[in-house]
């Protein structure tokens, strides 16, 4: 079983993290500091797998790792598993994300980390192995993506469709707005509402839809503002 997956960088910060063992955040924070101290001790010409003792509590748990540009993939296992059999999954793992990202690097990990995620929950469920066909791997992301741009597409046409509402029914019939989400990240968005004649001088912030939109008068404006999704 996979106990844990961790990446971090040369200097021991952490950019991906995943238990799959219940323990404290102590814990956790303590087998992250003596994982980065014992792979970094380790010399470029030796094996990519050692034994780290009682790490997880358990005296068979090994210490199973790849080392590529700034970052170490290290598979924390017992030893019901195969070292080489970790090491293709790391690679397999590591192509995957490449191919995804093009050319991934450590930002990629550091700004899109759902992403990663998500890629990581088609390879590693649970603490088993669920799938090693890269290919499959990436399809699965692929459709991922393809679903959550259709999402925020859907959620683009609701905020226009609500802006021109609010417009007609707040300041008359012949005033109209557009919003559109410029950025969508998590629940929040980076919404610009654009309303196309003058407002009222004393507007103030009204509700369209889910989000709160803060209208000032002026004859032509475009308002950013970041809102619940």
């Amino acid at each position: 079983m996979i106990n844990a997956i961790l990446v971090f960088n040369n200097h021991g910060k952490p950019r991906l993290v995943r238990f799959y063992r219940h323990l404290a955040e102590e814990a956790q924070q303590q087998i992250l500091r003596d994982t980065f101290h014992m792979v970094l001790r380790r010399d470029e010409h030796v094996c990519n797998f050692l034994e780290c003792g009682s790490l997880f509590g358990s005296p068979d748990c090994k210490l199973i790792y790849r080392h590529y540009a700034t970052l170490y993939f290290v598979f924390c296992v017992d030893s019901s598993e195969s070292e080489l059999g970790i090491l293709d999954l790391i690679q397999v793992f590591v192509e995957t994300l490449d191919k995804c990202f093009e050319n991934v690097c450590e930002l990629d990990l550091i700004f899109h980390m759902d992403k990663v995620h998500y890629i990581l929950q088609e390879v590693v469920i649970g603490g088993m192995v669920l799938e090693t066909n890269m290919n499959e791997i990436v399809a699965q992301a692929e459709a991922q993506s393809k679903l959550e741009k259709a999402e925020v597409s859907g959620s683009v046409w609701g905020l226009e469709r609500g802006a021109q509402v609010w417009a007609q029914g707040r300041l008359g019939s012949g005033y109209h707005a557009g919003a559109s989400v410029l950025w969508g990240g998590g629940r929040r968005e980076l919404v610009a509402l654009r309303v196309s004649q003058p407002a009222h001088p004393q507007g103030k912030a009204h509700r369209v839809g889910a989000p709160h939109w803060g209208v000032q008068g002026a004859a032509s404006m475009q308002v950013l503002l970041c809102c619940q999704g």
